[in-house]
Protein backbone atom coordinates (compact mmCIF):
# COMPACT_ATOMS: atom_id res chain seq x y z
CA UNK A 1 0.00 0.00 0.00
CA UNK A 2 3.09 2.76 0.73
CA UNK A 3 4.08 1.55 -3.31
CA UNK A 4 0.87 3.11 -4.03
CA UNK A 5 0.61 5.63 -1.91
CA UNK A 6 3.91 7.02 -3.44
CA UNK A 7 3.35 6.66 -6.93
CA UNK A 8 -0.37 8.66 -6.83
CA UNK A 9 1.01 11.65 -6.49
CA UNK A 10 3.02 11.04 -10.65
CA UNK A 11 -0.31 9.93 -11.80
CA UNK A 12 -2.89 12.62 -10.24
CA UNK A 13 -0.02 14.94 -12.25
CA UNK A 14 -0.46 13.44 -15.49
CA UNK A 15 -4.03 12.94 -15.37
CA UNK A 16 -4.34 16.78 -14.47
CA UNK A 17 -2.17 18.29 -17.51
CA UNK A 18 -3.98 15.82 -19.34
CA UNK A 19 -7.03 17.44 -18.57
CA UNK A 20 -5.65 20.84 -19.05
CA UNK A 21 -4.09 20.12 -22.55
CA UNK A 22 -7.57 18.50 -23.30
CA UNK A 23 -9.56 21.31 -22.42
CA UNK A 24 -7.34 24.38 -23.81
CA UNK A 25 -8.59 26.72 -26.52
CA UNK A 26 -6.29 25.08 -28.57
CA UNK A 27 -7.78 21.72 -28.33
CA UNK A 28 -11.25 22.86 -28.45
CA UNK A 29 -10.39 24.19 -31.86
CA UNK A 30 -9.19 21.29 -33.21
CA UNK A 31 -12.23 19.49 -31.84
CA UNK A 32 -14.20 22.63 -33.74
CA UNK A 33 -13.40 21.17 -36.91
CA UNK A 34 -13.64 17.61 -36.58
CA UNK A 35 -16.94 17.73 -33.98
CA UNK A 36 -20.45 19.45 -34.68
CA UNK A 37 -20.70 22.72 -35.65
CA UNK A 38 -23.37 23.18 -32.19
CA UNK A 39 -19.82 23.75 -30.48
CA UNK A 40 -19.07 27.43 -32.28
CA UNK A 41 -22.68 28.83 -30.09
CA UNK A 42 -19.42 28.75 -26.92
CA UNK A 43 -18.55 32.52 -26.09
CA UNK A 44 -15.59 33.59 -25.04
CA UNK A 45 -16.92 34.19 -21.72
CA UNK A 46 -18.01 30.30 -21.30
CA UNK A 47 -14.68 29.13 -22.49
CA UNK A 48 -13.00 31.66 -19.69
CA UNK A 49 -14.88 30.07 -17.57
CA UNK A 50 -13.81 26.73 -18.15
CA UNK A 51 -10.17 27.67 -18.16
CA UNK A 52 -10.91 29.38 -14.66
CA UNK A 53 -12.71 25.78 -13.55
CA UNK A 54 -9.72 24.18 -14.90
CA UNK A 55 -6.63 25.45 -13.78
CA UNK A 56 -8.42 25.41 -10.19
CA UNK A 57 -8.76 21.54 -10.08
CA UNK A 58 -5.31 21.51 -11.24
CA UNK A 59 -3.92 23.43 -8.36
CA UNK A 60 -6.31 20.83 -5.75
CA UNK A 61 -4.73 18.14 -7.88
CA UNK A 62 -1.15 19.86 -7.18
CA UNK A 63 -2.07 20.68 -3.55
CA UNK A 64 -3.39 17.08 -2.79
CA UNK A 65 0.08 16.03 -4.40
CA UNK A 66 2.23 18.29 -2.40
CA UNK A 67 0.50 17.09 0.51
CA UNK A 68 0.74 13.34 -0.24
CA UNK A 69 4.66 13.81 -0.80
CA UNK A 70 4.81 15.39 2.75
CA UNK A 71 3.43 12.72 4.24
CA UNK A 72 5.36 9.72 1.69
CA UNK A 73 8.49 11.63 3.44
CA UNK A 74 7.56 12.11 7.12
CA UNK A 75 6.88 8.29 6.87
CA UNK A 76 9.85 7.16 5.03
CA UNK A 77 11.84 9.27 8.04
CA UNK A 78 9.80 7.19 10.31
CA UNK A 79 10.52 3.73 8.74
CA UNK A 80 14.14 4.92 8.51
CA UNK A 81 14.17 5.27 12.19
CA UNK A 82 12.19 2.42 13.15
CA UNK A 83 14.86 0.10 11.02
CA UNK A 84 18.09 2.33 12.81
CA UNK A 85 16.73 1.56 16.27
CA UNK A 86 15.97 -2.44 15.59
CA UNK A 87 19.16 -2.48 14.13
CA UNK A 88 21.21 -0.88 17.06
CA UNK A 89 19.18 -3.32 19.49
CA UNK A 90 19.49 -6.95 17.40
CA UNK A 91 23.43 -5.66 17.34
CA UNK A 92 23.42 -5.26 21.22
CA UNK A 93 21.58 -7.95 22.33
CA UNK A 94 24.68 -10.90 20.99
CA UNK A 95 27.24 -8.13 23.14
CA UNK A 96 25.35 -8.56 26.40
CA UNK A 97 24.88 -12.35 26.06
CA UNK A 98 28.84 -12.54 25.74
CA UNK A 99 28.78 -13.17 21.92
CA UNK A 100 30.88 -10.77 19.83
CA UNK A 101 28.76 -9.47 16.67
CA UNK A 102 30.42 -10.13 13.79
CA UNK A 103 30.23 -7.76 10.54
CA UNK A 104 27.15 -10.03 9.52
CA UNK A 105 25.04 -8.33 11.99
CA UNK A 106 25.22 -4.74 10.26
CA UNK A 107 25.36 -6.11 6.76
CA UNK A 108 22.25 -7.98 7.31
CA UNK A 109 20.24 -4.61 8.45
CA UNK A 110 21.45 -2.66 5.44
CA UNK A 111 20.26 -5.05 3.63
CA UNK A 112 16.62 -5.26 5.18
CA UNK A 113 16.63 -1.67 4.86
CA UNK A 114 17.55 -1.51 1.03
CA UNK A 115 15.08 -4.51 0.67
CA UNK A 116 12.18 -2.35 2.32
CA UNK A 117 12.83 0.72 1.08
CA UNK A 118 12.63 -1.22 -2.71
CA UNK A 119 9.97 -3.66 -1.69
CA UNK A 120 7.26 -1.16 0.12
CA UNK A 121 5.16 -4.04 -0.01
CA UNK A 122 6.68 -6.01 2.69
CA UNK A 123 7.11 -5.32 6.56
CA UNK A 124 10.86 -4.74 6.54
CA UNK A 125 10.84 -4.64 10.44
CA UNK A 126 9.38 -8.65 10.41
CA UNK A 127 11.83 -9.20 7.70
CA UNK A 128 15.08 -7.81 9.47
CA UNK A 129 13.61 -9.87 12.95
CA UNK A 130 13.52 -13.02 10.61
CA UNK A 131 16.84 -12.62 8.82
CA UNK A 132 18.27 -11.37 12.93
CA UNK A 133 16.59 -15.49 13.87
CA UNK A 134 18.39 -16.94 10.90
CA UNK A 135 21.90 -15.22 11.67
CA UNK A 136 21.06 -16.53 15.71
CA UNK A 137 20.33 -19.99 14.84
CA UNK A 138 23.51 -20.12 12.32
CA UNK A 139 25.74 -18.87 15.35
CA UNK A 140 24.43 -21.49 17.48
CA UNK A 141 25.28 -24.12 15.20
CA UNK A 142 28.57 -22.78 14.65
CA UNK A 143 29.26 -23.11 18.84
CA UNK A 144 27.98 -26.42 18.90
CA UNK A 145 30.43 -27.35 16.16
CA UNK A 146 33.00 -25.84 16.29
CA UNK A 147 35.01 -28.27 18.47
CA UNK A 148 34.52 -31.84 17.07
CA UNK A 149 35.63 -34.89 19.17
CA UNK A 150 36.63 -38.24 17.93
CA UNK A 151 33.38 -39.73 19.29
CA UNK A 152 30.91 -37.38 17.55
CA UNK A 153 29.36 -36.65 21.03
CA UNK A 154 29.59 -32.79 21.70
CA UNK A 155 32.61 -31.08 23.25
CA UNK A 156 32.81 -27.89 25.35
CA UNK A 157 36.48 -25.40 25.38
CA UNK A 158 36.41 -23.20 28.25
CA UNK A 159 39.04 -21.64 30.40
CA UNK A 160 40.30 -17.97 31.54
CA UNK A 161 43.33 -16.19 29.78
CA UNK A 162 44.69 -14.62 33.28
CA UNK A 163 47.21 -12.50 34.05
CA UNK A 164 48.08 -11.11 37.51
CA UNK A 165 50.51 -8.38 38.08
CA UNK A 166 51.50 -8.54 42.24
CA UNK A 167 54.00 -6.98 44.50
CA UNK A 168 55.10 -8.20 48.09
CA UNK A 169 56.00 -6.46 50.72
CA UNK A 170 58.27 -9.16 53.18
CA UNK A 171 59.34 -12.66 52.52
CA UNK A 172 57.23 -15.44 50.97
CA UNK A 173 57.28 -18.69 49.80
CA UNK A 174 55.92 -18.49 46.35
CA UNK A 175 55.23 -14.74 45.18
CA UNK A 176 52.83 -15.11 42.82
CA UNK A 177 49.96 -16.40 44.91
CA UNK A 178 51.97 -17.06 48.22
CA UNK A 179 50.52 -18.90 51.42
CA UNK A 180 53.48 -18.37 54.27
CA UNK A 181 55.09 -15.66 55.30
CA UNK A 182 59.07 -16.62 55.71
CA UNK A 183 62.02 -14.96 58.05
CA UNK A 184 63.99 -12.52 56.24
CA UNK A 185 66.49 -13.58 53.35
CA UNK A 186 69.86 -12.02 54.27
CA UNK A 187 70.07 -11.03 50.60
CA UNK A 188 66.67 -10.16 49.82
CA UNK A 189 65.56 -6.90 49.26
CA UNK A 190 62.61 -6.91 51.80
CA UNK A 191 59.59 -7.23 48.25
CA UNK A 192 59.33 -7.60 45.01
CA UNK A 193 57.64 -6.94 41.81
CA UNK A 194 56.13 -9.29 38.89
CA UNK A 195 53.25 -10.51 36.72
CA UNK A 196 52.31 -14.11 35.68
CA UNK A 197 50.09 -16.19 33.60
CA UNK A 198 50.03 -19.34 35.04
CA UNK A 199 47.17 -18.95 36.58
CA UNK A 200 45.15 -19.55 33.24
CA UNK A 201 42.60 -22.42 33.07
CA UNK A 202 41.98 -24.69 30.50
CA UNK A 203 39.26 -26.72 29.90
CA UNK A 204 36.92 -29.60 28.09
CA UNK A 205 33.93 -31.04 28.79
CA UNK A 206 32.03 -33.72 26.82
CA UNK A 207 28.43 -34.53 26.76
CA UNK A 208 28.11 -37.96 26.11
CA UNK A 209 25.22 -40.09 26.05
CA UNK A 210 22.50 -41.47 28.17
CA UNK A 211 23.70 -44.78 29.65
CA UNK A 212 20.39 -46.47 32.48
CA UNK A 213 18.54 -43.60 32.28
CA UNK A 214 21.83 -41.22 32.99
CA UNK A 215 23.38 -38.39 31.64
CA UNK A 216 27.23 -39.37 31.26
CA UNK A 217 29.38 -36.31 30.89
CA UNK A 218 33.31 -35.87 31.45
CA UNK A 219 35.07 -32.80 32.37
CA UNK A 220 38.92 -32.39 32.87
CA UNK A 221 40.86 -29.00 33.55
CA UNK A 222 44.47 -27.84 33.57
CA UNK A 223 46.73 -24.58 34.43
CA UNK A 224 50.05 -24.13 34.21
CA UNK A 225 51.14 -23.48 37.39
CA UNK A 226 53.26 -27.03 37.55
CA UNK A 227 56.30 -25.75 37.98
CA UNK A 228 59.08 -24.10 35.52
CA UNK A 229 61.64 -25.10 32.73
CA UNK A 230 65.26 -25.24 33.82
CA UNK A 231 66.15 -22.62 30.81
CA UNK A 232 66.48 -18.82 30.60
CA UNK A 233 63.48 -16.96 31.51
CA UNK A 234 61.83 -20.51 32.91
CA UNK A 235 59.74 -18.44 34.80
CA UNK A 236 57.20 -16.96 32.64
CA UNK A 237 57.01 -20.75 31.11
CA UNK A 238 54.84 -22.48 33.89
CA UNK A 239 54.72 -26.40 32.92
CA UNK A 240 50.91 -27.40 32.38
CA UNK A 241 49.41 -29.53 35.58
CA UNK A 242 46.56 -31.40 35.61
CA UNK A 243 43.68 -30.07 38.41
CA UNK A 244 40.34 -31.96 37.87
CA UNK A 245 39.41 -34.76 35.81
CA UNK A 246 36.24 -36.37 36.58
CA UNK A 247 33.12 -38.78 34.87
CA UNK A 248 30.24 -38.03 36.06
CA UNK A 249 26.50 -40.19 35.88
CA UNK A 250 24.02 -38.16 37.00
CA UNK A 251 20.35 -39.57 37.37
CA UNK A 252 17.29 -37.29 38.54
CA UNK A 253 18.10 -37.23 42.45
CA UNK A 254 21.60 -39.48 41.90
CA UNK A 255 24.84 -38.67 40.91
CA UNK A 256 28.13 -41.03 40.92
CA UNK A 257 31.42 -38.86 40.54
CA UNK A 258 34.58 -40.82 39.29
CA UNK A 259 38.10 -39.10 38.70
CA UNK A 260 40.37 -36.27 40.49
CA UNK A 261 38.63 -33.81 42.27
CA UNK A 262 38.23 -31.54 45.44
CA UNK A 263 37.66 -33.10 48.47
CA UNK A 264 33.84 -33.64 48.41
CA UNK A 265 33.44 -33.23 52.24
CA UNK A 266 35.14 -29.89 52.56
CA UNK A 267 33.24 -28.29 49.34
CA UNK A 268 34.16 -24.49 49.48
CA UNK A 269 36.87 -22.05 49.00
CA UNK A 270 37.11 -18.40 49.43
CA UNK A 271 36.34 -16.10 46.43
CA UNK A 272 39.47 -14.88 45.05
CA UNK A 273 40.65 -14.28 41.47
CA UNK A 274 44.24 -13.70 42.83
CA UNK A 275 44.78 -17.05 43.70
CA UNK A 276 43.47 -19.67 41.37
CA UNK A 277 46.26 -22.13 41.18
CA UNK A 278 45.93 -22.67 44.58
CA UNK A 279 42.60 -21.85 46.51
CA UNK A 280 42.44 -19.14 48.98
CA UNK A 281 43.13 -19.38 52.61
CA UNK A 282 45.61 -22.87 51.78
CA UNK A 283 47.67 -23.76 54.97
CA UNK A 284 45.64 -21.30 56.73
CA UNK A 285 42.53 -23.46 57.71
CA UNK A 286 40.64 -24.58 54.20
CA UNK A 287 41.42 -28.43 53.73
CA UNK A 288 41.59 -28.98 50.04
CA UNK A 289 43.61 -30.96 47.62
CA UNK A 290 42.84 -32.13 44.44
CA UNK A 291 41.83 -36.13 45.27
CA UNK A 292 41.10 -39.38 42.85
CA UNK A 293 38.39 -40.12 44.17
CA UNK A 294 34.99 -42.25 43.47
CA UNK A 295 31.70 -40.53 45.59
CA UNK A 296 27.59 -41.31 45.32
CA UNK A 297 25.74 -38.59 45.86
CA UNK A 298 21.73 -38.27 46.52
CA UNK A 299 19.60 -35.79 47.11
CA UNK A 300 16.24 -36.14 49.01
CA UNK A 301 13.75 -33.11 48.20
CA UNK A 302 11.45 -32.22 51.71
CA UNK A 303 9.77 -29.19 50.28
CA UNK A 304 9.48 -26.84 46.97
CA UNK A 305 12.51 -25.14 48.28
CA UNK A 306 14.33 -27.28 50.81
CA UNK A 307 16.41 -30.76 50.13
CA UNK A 308 18.98 -33.00 51.72
CA UNK A 309 22.44 -34.44 50.34
CA UNK A 310 23.85 -36.88 51.32
CA UNK A 311 27.16 -37.45 49.82
CA UNK A 312 29.60 -40.90 50.42
CA UNK A 313 32.85 -42.21 48.90
CA UNK A 314 36.81 -43.47 48.98
CA UNK A 315 39.65 -41.35 48.07
CA UNK A 316 43.79 -41.95 47.79
CA UNK A 317 44.55 -41.49 51.37
CA UNK A 318 47.26 -38.79 50.42
CA UNK A 319 49.69 -37.40 53.11
CA UNK A 320 51.12 -34.64 51.42
CA UNK A 321 54.56 -36.55 50.98
CA UNK A 322 56.58 -35.06 47.99
CA UNK A 323 56.94 -37.61 45.08
CA UNK A 324 60.65 -39.53 45.88
CA UNK A 325 61.05 -39.82 42.32
CA UNK A 326 60.40 -37.14 39.15
CA UNK A 327 59.25 -40.10 36.68
CA UNK A 328 58.43 -43.36 38.95
CA UNK A 329 55.47 -43.52 41.52
CA UNK A 330 56.40 -45.18 44.90
CA UNK A 331 53.61 -45.48 47.48
CA UNK A 332 53.19 -43.15 50.23
CA UNK A 333 51.99 -43.70 53.51
CA UNK A 334 48.10 -43.31 52.87
CA UNK A 335 48.63 -45.84 50.06
CA UNK A 336 51.11 -48.17 52.17
CA UNK A 337 47.93 -48.91 54.23
CA UNK A 338 46.70 -51.02 51.23
CA UNK A 339 42.86 -49.00 52.17
CA UNK A 340 41.64 -46.16 50.71
CA UNK A 341 40.47 -42.95 52.90
CA UNK A 342 36.55 -43.15 53.64
CA UNK A 343 34.45 -40.12 54.07
CA UNK A 344 30.84 -39.47 54.37
CA UNK A 345 29.10 -36.07 54.21
CA UNK A 346 25.35 -34.34 54.56
CA UNK A 347 23.66 -31.15 53.94
CA UNK A 348 20.56 -29.48 54.42
CA UNK A 349 20.12 -26.70 51.40
CA UNK A 350 17.18 -24.16 51.95
CA UNK A 351 16.50 -21.09 48.95
CA UNK A 352 16.43 -17.69 50.67
CA UNK A 353 16.68 -14.52 49.27
CA UNK A 354 17.32 -15.79 45.47
CA UNK A 355 20.63 -18.03 46.84
CA UNK A 356 20.82 -21.15 48.56
CA UNK A 357 21.33 -21.65 52.45
CA UNK A 358 23.56 -24.41 52.94
CA UNK A 359 24.50 -26.13 56.03
CA UNK A 360 26.72 -29.15 55.73
CA UNK A 361 28.99 -31.54 58.81
CA UNK A 362 30.95 -34.60 57.34
CA UNK A 363 33.74 -37.08 58.03
CA UNK A 364 36.77 -38.55 57.41
CA UNK A 365 39.12 -41.12 58.24
CA UNK A 366 42.43 -42.63 56.33
CA UNK A 367 45.02 -45.11 57.62
CA UNK A 368 48.94 -44.53 57.43
CA UNK A 369 51.66 -46.94 57.07
CA UNK A 370 55.48 -45.32 57.83
CA UNK A 371 57.14 -48.24 57.65
CA UNK A 372 58.15 -50.68 60.18
CA UNK A 373 54.61 -51.10 61.68
CA UNK A 374 54.14 -47.70 62.81
CA UNK A 375 50.56 -47.15 62.08
CA UNK A 376 48.48 -43.82 62.49
CA UNK A 377 45.14 -43.15 62.10
CA UNK A 378 44.18 -39.40 60.21
CA UNK A 379 40.56 -38.48 60.82
CA UNK A 380 39.03 -34.93 60.57
CA UNK A 381 35.45 -33.58 61.17
CA UNK A 382 34.13 -30.85 59.17
CA UNK A 383 31.76 -28.11 58.90
CA UNK A 384 30.61 -26.18 56.08
CA UNK A 385 27.73 -23.11 56.28
CA UNK A 386 26.71 -20.85 52.88
CA UNK A 387 24.25 -18.04 54.42
CA UNK A 388 22.49 -15.32 52.49
CA UNK A 389 21.84 -12.55 54.52
CA UNK A 390 19.74 -10.50 52.41
CA UNK A 391 19.92 -10.54 48.33
CA UNK A 392 23.17 -8.29 48.64
CA UNK A 393 25.38 -10.11 51.51
CA UNK A 394 26.24 -13.47 51.94
CA UNK A 395 28.48 -15.49 54.75
CA UNK A 396 30.11 -18.71 54.33
CA UNK A 397 32.46 -20.75 56.22
CA UNK A 398 34.45 -23.93 56.87
CA UNK A 399 35.87 -25.34 60.16
CA UNK A 400 37.70 -28.88 60.76
CA UNK A 401 39.26 -30.67 63.76
CA UNK A 402 41.13 -33.37 63.22
CA UNK A 403 44.70 -35.58 63.15
CA UNK A 404 47.16 -36.26 60.37
CA UNK A 405 45.67 -34.24 57.46
CA UNK A 406 48.96 -33.05 55.65
CA UNK A 407 47.63 -34.34 52.50
CA UNK A 408 44.46 -31.74 52.13
CA UNK A 409 46.76 -28.95 53.85
CA UNK A 410 45.77 -29.33 57.30
CA UNK A 411 48.50 -28.78 60.22
CA UNK A 412 50.19 -26.46 57.77
CA UNK A 413 50.71 -28.96 55.47
CA UNK A 414 52.15 -32.05 58.14
CA UNK A 415 50.45 -35.28 58.66
CA UNK A 416 53.56 -36.42 61.46
CA UNK A 417 56.18 -35.66 63.14
CA UNK A 418 59.46 -37.85 63.76
CA UNK A 419 62.08 -38.30 66.17
CA UNK A 420 64.92 -39.13 63.75
CA UNK A 421 64.95 -40.25 59.81
CA UNK A 422 61.97 -41.67 59.06
CA UNK A 423 64.21 -44.32 57.20
CA UNK A 424 65.76 -45.41 60.69
CA UNK A 425 63.36 -48.09 62.40
CA UNK A 426 63.81 -47.14 65.55
CA UNK A 427 62.50 -43.61 64.86
CA UNK A 428 59.13 -42.39 66.20
CA UNK A 429 55.93 -41.71 64.36
CA UNK A 430 53.28 -39.12 66.23
CA UNK A 431 50.47 -38.10 64.15
CA UNK A 432 49.90 -34.07 64.48
CA UNK A 433 46.77 -32.69 65.67
CA UNK A 434 45.28 -29.36 64.37
CA UNK A 435 42.15 -27.47 63.68
CA UNK A 436 41.63 -24.20 61.72
CA UNK A 437 38.92 -23.03 59.64
CA UNK A 438 38.01 -19.87 57.78
CA UNK A 439 34.78 -17.41 56.90
CA UNK A 440 34.13 -14.73 54.02
CA UNK A 441 31.91 -12.18 54.18
CA UNK A 442 30.71 -11.43 50.03
CA UNK A 443 29.08 -8.01 49.33
CA UNK A 444 26.79 -8.06 45.47
CA UNK A 445 27.21 -4.36 44.67
CA UNK A 446 25.70 -4.83 41.92
CA UNK A 447 25.07 -7.72 39.53
CA UNK A 448 28.83 -6.99 37.80
CA UNK A 449 30.47 -5.72 41.28
CA UNK A 450 31.18 -7.51 43.89
CA UNK A 451 33.64 -7.08 47.30
CA UNK A 452 34.59 -10.13 49.62
CA UNK A 453 36.67 -10.48 52.75
CA UNK A 454 37.97 -13.24 55.18
CA UNK A 455 39.89 -13.93 57.61
CA UNK A 456 41.42 -18.16 58.09
CA UNK A 457 44.18 -19.67 60.27
CA UNK A 458 45.49 -22.90 61.01
CA UNK A 459 46.20 -24.16 64.53
CA UNK A 460 49.14 -27.54 65.03
CA UNK A 461 48.80 -28.10 68.17
CA UNK A 462 51.22 -26.91 70.89
CA UNK A 463 51.78 -30.37 72.29
CA UNK A 464 52.25 -32.30 69.42
CA UNK A 465 55.46 -29.99 68.03
CA UNK A 466 56.73 -30.44 71.47
CA UNK A 467 56.59 -33.98 71.64
CA UNK A 468 60.05 -34.49 70.29
CA UNK A 469 63.07 -32.64 72.26
CA UNK A 470 64.35 -29.64 70.38
CA UNK A 471 66.27 -29.43 67.88
CA UNK A 472 63.83 -30.28 65.27
CA UNK A 473 65.72 -30.45 62.04
CA UNK A 474 64.14 -34.24 61.35
CA UNK A 475 60.79 -33.39 62.63
CA UNK A 476 58.69 -33.52 59.61
CA UNK A 477 59.22 -33.07 55.86
CA UNK A 478 58.07 -29.30 55.48
CA UNK A 479 57.96 -26.55 57.91
CA UNK A 480 58.99 -28.48 61.46
CA UNK A 481 58.44 -25.38 63.39
CA UNK A 482 55.23 -24.11 61.86
CA UNK A 483 52.55 -23.09 64.50
CA UNK A 484 50.04 -21.28 63.44
CA UNK A 485 49.23 -19.54 60.18
CA UNK A 486 46.85 -16.81 59.73
CA UNK A 487 46.00 -14.81 56.33
CA UNK A 488 43.27 -12.43 55.92
CA UNK A 489 42.08 -10.53 52.23
CA UNK A 490 40.04 -7.98 50.60
CA UNK A 491 39.33 -7.47 46.95
CA UNK A 492 36.72 -6.70 44.37
CA UNK A 493 35.85 -8.30 41.62
CA UNK A 494 34.03 -6.39 38.60
CA UNK A 495 32.96 -8.17 35.71
CA UNK A 496 31.47 -5.90 32.88
CA UNK A 497 31.14 -8.71 30.41
CA UNK A 498 29.78 -12.26 31.22
CA UNK A 499 33.44 -12.78 29.06
CA UNK A 500 35.69 -10.12 30.91
CA UNK A 501 36.45 -9.40 34.69
CA UNK A 502 39.15 -7.17 36.80
CA UNK A 503 40.25 -7.68 40.33
CA UNK A 504 42.51 -6.43 42.55
CA UNK A 505 43.48 -7.60 45.80
CA UNK A 506 45.08 -6.95 49.40
CA UNK A 507 46.50 -10.27 51.45
CA UNK A 508 48.18 -9.71 54.44
CA UNK A 509 49.84 -13.32 56.36
CA UNK A 510 51.48 -14.05 59.43
CA UNK A 511 53.44 -17.20 60.10
CA UNK A 512 54.11 -17.96 63.60
CA UNK A 513 56.75 -20.48 65.06
CA UNK A 514 57.14 -22.81 67.96
CA UNK A 515 60.57 -20.73 68.62
CA UNK A 516 58.75 -18.15 68.94
CA UNK A 517 58.80 -16.01 65.87
CA UNK A 518 56.69 -14.36 63.77
CA UNK A 519 56.75 -13.30 60.29
CA UNK A 520 54.24 -11.10 58.38
CA UNK A 521 54.44 -10.23 54.68
CA UNK A 522 51.44 -8.00 52.39
CA UNK A 523 50.82 -9.23 49.06
CA UNK A 524 48.76 -7.15 46.37
CA UNK A 525 47.48 -8.31 42.84
CA UNK A 526 45.54 -7.10 40.32
CA UNK A 527 44.47 -9.47 38.09
CA UNK A 528 43.00 -9.06 34.16
CA UNK A 529 41.41 -12.44 32.76
CA UNK A 530 38.84 -12.81 29.48
CA UNK A 531 36.62 -16.26 29.89
CA UNK A 532 36.06 -18.62 26.74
Amino acid sequence: MRRLNLLSPTFKLLAALLVLIVGSPAGRCQDAKNVAPASNKESPNDSLRDLQKEMQELKSVLEEMRTEVLRSRAETVELRKELEATRQQLAARPANAGSPIGPGADSQATLAMQSAQSQGAEDPVKKLQEDQQLTTAKLEELHQTKVESASKYPVRLSGIVLLNLFGNKGSVENIDFPTLALAPRPAGSGGNFGGSLRQSLLGLEVFGPEIGGAKLTGDVQFDFAGGFPNSDNGVTMGLPRLRTGVVTLAWRDTTVVAGQDLPFFSPLSPTSVASLAVPEFSYAGNLWAWVPQVRVEHRLNVTENSSFLLQGGILDPLTGEPPAFQFFRTPQAGEASRQPAYALRTAWSHHAFGHDLTLGVAGYYSRQNWGFHRMVDGWAGTSDLTIPLSYRWELSAEFYRGRALGGLSGGIGRSVLFSGPVTDPVTQVHGLNATGGWSQLKFRQTEKFEWNGGFGEDNAFARDLSYFPLPVSQQSYFGPTLARNRGTFLNFIYRPRSDLLFSAEYRRLRTLSILGTSETADHVNLSLGVLF
